[in-house]
């Protein structure tokens, strides 16, 4: 069976990297806009259970070839947890860290103007 939430109007999304977080059933959920495309989690970091979507919204950050410039990537977006910096993709919920880590996801669809997250 497939649960279904509705989120948030698409005029509540402010633009890119916009968040809108509601609470369904006793979970908040945080939907994404991200280049015209919504993402949904939950709000809930695996770390400590802090508030994860209520963090910023990152792109990567690593080091070139040769190891001596930083390269900043906004292709990817991650959102970093605000009480200790735990970060997940937010398509996919996965720890660019640690692949055994990962926050629960829900697929996220348009209906009428209407987000919905969708399990």
């Amino acid at each position: 069976m497939t649960d279904r939430y509705a989120i948030a109007d698409v005029d509540e999304f402010d633009g890119n990297g916009s968040r809108v977080i509601a609470e369904v059933e006793g979970q908040e959920i945080a939907v994404f806009r991200h280049e015209n495309e919504y993402y949904a989690l939950a709000n809930y970091c695996i770390h400590q259970a802090g508030p994860l979507c209520e963090g910023a919204l990152s792109g990567s950050i690593s080091t070139d070839e040769d190891g001596w410039d930083w390269v900043y990537d906004d292709e990817e977006r991650y959102i970093v947890c605000p009480w200790h910096g735990w970060m997940f993709d937010i398509e996919t919920g996965q720890s660019p860290k640690d692949e055994r880590y990962a926050v629960p996801t829900y697929d996220a669809v348009v209906e009428n103007g209407i987000v919905y997250a969708v399990r």
